[in-house]
C-alpha cells in the first residue's frame, strides 16, 4: 500500500465530477456554464474517426467546464451501442463560508431554475444554511453555507 501523501511529498492529483447523459450533455453543460461561469470545451463523437450510429456526430463524447474559482465538472453523451444506467447514489455539493453567501445563492437559485428543491435553503439544525435540490436534468445537489463564527 502508498503511503499517504505528506507535506514532504504531495500529488497534483484532482478528483472531478464526471456527468453522463442520455443525450442532453450539450444543453445541460451550457446551463453548468450560465450558472457557474467559466470556460466550456465541447468534443464531439463526429471529431474523431469512430464508428459511431448514423446521425450521432454532434453527440458529446467529452465536455469540461472549468470556472474561474477552481471548480471542474465534466460530462458526456452515453456512447453509441451503450447503455446508460441511470444513478440516483451520488450528489454534488457546493460549499464555502460566509463570504460565499451571495456566490452560493447564485448557484443555488440558477440550479434550482427548472428543477425540484427537497429540502428550501435555510438554517439547518446545526446552524449552518443548507439546501438541496435536483436540477432539471435529474443531478442531485448539496449547498452548504457556514455560519459566521462569534
Amino acid at each position: 500500500m502508498e503511503p499517504i501523501p505528506t507535506k514532504e511529498h504531495t500529488m497534483a492529483t484532482t478528483l472531478n465530477p464526471y456527468l453522463s447523459f442520455g443525450h442532453e450533455a450539450r444543453e445541460a453543460m451550457e446551463f453548468y456554464r450560465s450558472v457557474f461561469g467559466g470556460q466550456l470545451d465541447i468534443t464531439p463523437f463526429g471529431a474523431f474517426e469512430t464508428p459511431s450510429v448514423p446521425g450521432d456526430a454532434d453527440g458529446v463524447m467529452h465536455s469540461q467546464l472549468v470556472t474561474a474559482s477552481g471548480m471542474t465538472l465534466m460530462a458526456s453523451d452515453t456512447p453509441p451501442g451503450m447503455e446508460r444506467r441511470e444513478g440516483s447514489a451520488i450528489s454534488l455539493s457546493l460549499s464555502g463560508g460566509p463570504d460565499d453567501e451571495a456566490t452560493l445563492r447564485g448557484y443555488w437559485d440558477g440550479l434550482a431554475a427548472g428543477g425540484a428543491v427537497s429540502v428550501p435553503l435555510d438554517t439547518a439544525p446545526w446552524g449552518d444554511t443548507f439546501g438541496m435540490l435536483t436540477d432539471r436534468f435529474g443531478v442531485g445537489w448539496m449547498v452548504s453555507i457556514g455560519a459566521r463564527q462569534g
